[in-house]
């Protein structure tokens, strides 16, 4: 009963992080989109269509982490 408890809680972290990690990366990648948008303006459709693929590929590693740790979790 206890060991039940304590898993539960070790995949409550597990999922936490996997969350956490992921907002900080598309906090960057947009961040620096902004950065570059305001160095060079004229680039600004290209740097965003490169940012949305960034987020993208950001987001299906946090669901990849999450499906994993609840089929093997």
């Amino acid at each position: 009963m206890i060991l039940s408890a304590l898993e539960g809680n070790v995949a409550s972290i597990g999922y936490g992080l996997a969350a956490i990690g992921p907002g900080i990366g598309i906090g960057i990648i947009v961040g620096k989109t902004a950065e570059a948008t305001a160095r060079q303006p004229e680039l600004r459709g290209a740097l965003q269509s490169t940012m949305f693929i960034g987020i993208a590929f950001t987001e299906i590693l946090t669901l990849l982490a999450i499906v994993t740790g609840l089929l093997f979790g």
